[in-house]
């Protein structure tokens, strides 16, 4: 299983958004929605063993499961509307007792830190970073977690657990990328079997 966990700092925490200004009123939740198409989208098809986990301002998280799902279709908007369906239904989520909105799409009262002691639980927690090491001198583990935040960086409280629980820090390039642009390098990582198998 390959999981993402997406921090969105602006991220909105009611259903009470507008489908059409996800860039602006929404908290730049246009860039969560490309980082869920970016991890489970191939041509003509989903990749089934991906799990990504978005957490809504540190308050929620809305968890995608990949071998689930229906419904999601390759545009920001539709992706915007599933996270604002799971919203819609928060008043059901009892502390980390999710709630299934639609098939494959979970909300739970979680911030960042339970989510990532869930994913440590069971996964290599990888941390994608500008300073980390070049990911071409590692080995990619067998199940991998990467954590990546939203068009901010990690805020102080958000480093300060990452460096807890993350087994490797890496970079992908030697450029700064979008969230959703990672995604898919890792994915190629993980291919490739780092770059080694084409």
């Amino acid at each position: 299983m390959r999981q993402f966990v997406v921090s969105g700092h602006d991220a909105p925490t009611t259903a009470d958004f507008s489908l059409d200004d996800l860039a602006g009123g929404a908290g730049r939740l246009d860039v969560l929605c490309r980082c869920v198409n970016s991890a489970f989208f191939l041509s003509h098809d989903l990749r089934e063993n991906v799990r990504v986990w978005l957490v809504l301002a540190d308050e929620f998280a809305v968890r995608f499961e990949g071998g689930e799902l229906r419904r999601l279709n390759p545009d920001e908007r539709s992706t915007a509307a599933l996270i604002r369906n799971a919203l819609d239904s928060r008043e059901e989520a009892i502390g980390h007792m999710e709630v299934e909105s639609s098939p494959g799409v979970f909300l739970s009262r979680r911030g960042f830190e339970p989510v990532l002691e869930k994913v440590a639980e069971e996964s290599t927690v990888v941390a994608l970073h500008e300073d980390g090491d070049p990911v071409g001198e590692i080995d990619p583990p067998e199940e991998p977690a990467f954590v990546l935040s939203d068009h901010r960086d990690f805020a102080d409280d958000e480093t300060g657990l990452l460096e807890g629980v993350a087994d490797t820090r890496v970079r992908l390039g030697p450029e700064r990328l979008h969230a959703d642009h990672a995604i898919t390098i890792a994915h190629n990582w993980l291919d490739t079997a780092g770059y080694t198998q084409y």
